[in-house]
């Protein structure tokens, strides 16, 4: 079964979830930008979730986490909960 690692960050609006994006890609640091800006749980450990198989996670994010590149920041991804930045940060298929 396919096993993925990944990291995020949830905020509440697309806007705020792109003006980070911005940031990350302008060199900010992803677990520094999910300690201050997340409004999940796993900010305060960078935004890391460690690692699940596919359905453990909301249907939105499962088809990023199980089809994105690996190290490359993706989103906004739209769930019921906000929009997310997320990093797959490994993946085995």
């Amino acid at each position: 079964m396919p096993k993925a690692s990944a990291r995020h960050i949830l905020v509440a609006t697309e806007d705020k979830c792109n003006e980070l994006k911005s940031a990350i890609e302008g060199g900010a640091d992803f677990a520094q930008i999910a300690k201050d800006n997340s409004s999940c749980p796993s900010g305060r450990q960078g935004g890391d979730l460690g690692t699940f198989g596919p359905g453990q996670m909301v249907k939105e994010f499962d088809t990023v986490v199980f089809s994105a590149p690996v190290n490359v920041v993706q989103g906004p991804v739209k769930t019921q909960f906000g929009y997310h930045l997320l990093e797959v940060t490994s993946r085995q298929d």
